[in-house]
């Protein structure tokens, strides 16, 4: 094995060890956002009208609600680990990308509590 050709260098390397678990993450999100982003089509189809009060109605049933915090934990989730991916590509002095893959978890984690805490608040049936 030599040193001096692109692959001689990268073969002693070994695998990093977090490439399996992030890219199966993607699948496994990937796929729930598909399940969800149906299941909330079909579901909104099957309203008898889409007024305010029929969608509140509709989204305070807890197996409403549950599919709702799983869809936007999904979502949040998906979007932050293909965001992060392009950070890590795209990105490539060290500051510049601690700083962005901070910001972009900082982002992920509150839009994610805020989506969860709005579809809590309609389940328990806070005064809008």
């Amino acid at each position: 094995m030599g040193n001096g050709t692109n692959i001689g260098r990268v073969r002693a390397l070994g695998s990093s060890h977090s490439g399996t678990k992030h890219w199966l993450a993607m699948r496994l999100t990937s796929i729930a956002l598909l399940v969800l982003g149906f299941w909330l089509v079909f579901a909104l189809i099957g309203l008898p009208d889409l007024t305010f009060k029929t969608v509140k109605a509709w989204a305070a049933q807890p197996l409403s609600a549950t599919g709702l915090v799983l869809l936007v934990i999904s979502s949040m989730w998906h979007s932050q680990m293909g965001l992060q991916e392009l950070i890590e590509d795209y990105v490539h002095e060290h500051a510049n990308k601690y700083a962005c893959l901070t910001l972009l978890n900082l982002v992920a984690f509150a839009g994610g509590a805020f989506g969860v805490f709005a579809i809590v608040r309609i389940a328990l049936g806070a005064a809008a």
